[in-house]
């Protein structure tokens, strides 16, 4: 998942006498001005700020858990099976046309006995996508290939009911997941299939990587972003014993492990995390095989990203309010249960966020005539949590998976933070709809069969519109120009950097959206003419 703790630092002008003759003096006069009103405002600002700092720490935690277990790791299974399982492969599709081709041709590559293997084609789609991959999949079938094709006339369950409704007609004992944009290669079983052969293994999960990262900078943004989560996160988790979690796709899951955790569950939205931490409160152990590669497409505009980011943000949150409390009254080790704590509530950094944007602005002018020496006391210890943690999480992920071309990371590191300001919004409304228990439907977030840096027309009919969100992007922006110009006429030249990120990160969200979905509506009005013009012409 997607975290961001991005304070402000806002610094007061001091001459160089004052720093001698002043030191502590000027550190704490400005306290004795504040009023009651003053306090009520600085009480929240700072608290948000702390909390924040946690789990900025939690990142210098993860860094440090990656180095000291690493070694546990494994890069093969100590066990081997003597006689291999059947393995079904569940391809699960809601209308993917641009993809599904490229999906079923790379799985049926696959190297496995073909008697011991099953492929399920499992599509919910509504579009063109179904009598497409209908007949491409008896074009498969005619060749000899075992694959069979599943279509449910309705989306209950969204994809857990469509994996659920797999599982009915499955011959493996094991079964491996692939969503459309990914590209499973040829060798995945014979890596993984054997640390089955443990028979209290429940999940191997393998990293991800991309196709399209040299696409545009939302691409490589988040590329560096999911580097930090499969690089770091998952090895220090998984190498010093602690509950991580089956990401989705490109994993297997031990089929009588799913029904002992009660099955494929869709009351929120990441039904995996929910599957996941299920098992293993059960007892089951998870595996995890950074050395295994799985190709995948990420999301081109910036609209589809936050689609995507706030899915995975509304289904934590879900997951956390579902099983937290059953995590904190098992019998499960304490270290466990923080970690679970710091895994599930991370996206609570996004509604402190919109509180530290709004409070910003007046904290400063309270701070006004304090001493800059607060820097020191105050703010230099937030910035080394906080804003210091996500530069060294990334750097460090980008440093293990690339050490001859780690470097280029730091000039990313502005849009990086950028990122993270353009999911507040979308972020947050998703936060509180799983806190008050909306219910939205699963959100696909479109696929166009992207490789490399090649540009594709866009279809619109793919693309969810996006509302008023880039419209208060742009308000939140022009909120930190106003911010900005504030802090230059007050000289305090230090917190500029960091209100630029907001500025640069809303707008940058508001603007490339908005453009996005111009063109998209510009291309369908010129598809439509071109469609009207040929039918005249018959």
């Amino acid at each position: 998942m997607i975290s961001s703790a991005l304070p402000a630092f806002l610094f007061a002008a001091s001459s160089s006498d004052q720093l001698v003759n002043l030191l502590f003096d000027d550190t704490f006069a400005g306290i004795h001005q504040l009023s009651w009103f003053d306090w009520a405002l600085m009480g929240p600002y700072f608290f948000t700020l702390t909390i924040l700092a946690i789990y900025g720490c939690h990142r210098y935690h993860v860094i440090h858990g990656y180095f000291k277990y690493k070694k546990n790791i494994p890069t093969e299974s100590a066990t081997q099976y003597t006689q291999l399982p059947k393995v079904t492969i569940q391809l699960p599709l809601y209308n993917e046309r641009y993809v599904v081709e490229r999906l079923i041709e790379e799985t049926v590559k696959m190297r496995y006995p073909r008697e011991l293997f099953q492929i399920q084609v499992l599509d919910d789609s509504t579009d063109e996508t179904h009598p497409f991959t209908e007949a491409l999949v008896a074009r498969y079938q005619a060749m000899g290939h075992p694959i069979e094709y599943v279509h449910r006339t309705n989306r209950h369950g969204y994809k857990a009911g469509a994996l659920q409704e797999g599982l009915r007609t499955a011959t493996g004992e094991i079964v491996a997941v692939f969503d459309a944009d990914f590209l499973p290669p040829v060798d995945f079983l014979e890596k993984t299939i054997h640390h089955f052969s443990d028979p209290q293994v429940g999940v191997v999960q393998t990293r991800w990587t991309y196709l399209n990262r040299d696409y545009n900078l939302l691409t490589e943004v988040q590329t560096i972003l999911l580097d930090g989560h499969f690089a770091l996160e998952h090895v220090a988790r998984a190498g010093s014993g602690l509950y991580f979690n089956f990401n989705g796709t490109a994993g297997l899951l031990r089929v009588s492990m799913i029904e002992d955790a009660g099955g494929w569950q869709h009351d929120t939205l990441t039904e995996d995390s929910d599957l996941s931490y299920r098992a293993q409160l059960k007892g089951w152990k998870f595996v995890y095989r950074p050395d295994v590669e799985c190709l995948s497409e990420l999301p081109v505009d910036t609209y589809g990203f936050q689609v995507q980011q706030s899915r995975w943000a509304k289904g934590l949150t879900q997951v956390a309010i579902k099983l937290l409390r059953d995590i904190l009254k098992s019998d499960a080790p304490l270290r466990n249960k923080v970690e679970a704590v710091f895994h599930l509530t991370p996206n609570i950094s996004y509604p402190m966020m919109l509180i530290v944007s709004a409070l910003m602005l007046p904290v400063m002018i309270c701070r006004f005539y304090m001493g800059w020496m607060q820097m020191l006391y105050i703010d230099l210890p937030l910035i080394v949590a906080s804003f210091w943690s996500i530069s060294a999480f990334y750097l460090t992920a980008q440093r293990v998976l690339y050490p001859n071309n780690w470097k280029r990371t730091v000039f990313f590191l502005p849009a990086l933070m950028a990122a993270g300001v353009a999911l507040t919004l979308s972020n947050t409304k998703a936060f509180f709809e799983a806190v008050f228990g909306v219910s939205t439907a699963f959100a696909r977030t479109p696929k166009y069969a992207i490789s490399g840096s090649q540009k594709v027309a866009v279809k619109a009919a793919y693309k969810s519109r996006s509302g008023i969100l880039p419209y208060l992007e742009l308000a939140a922006g022009t909120y930190f120009v106003f911010m900005t110009g504030f802090a230059i006429d007050t000289y305090n030249f230090l917190a500029v950097p960091f209100l630029l990120i907001f500025v640069t990160g809303y707008y940058w969200a508001g603007v490339t959206t908005l453009i996005e979905e111009y063109k998209g509506k510009m291309a369908w009005q010129r598809q439509r003419a071109l469609a009207l013009e040929t039918a005249g012409r018959e």
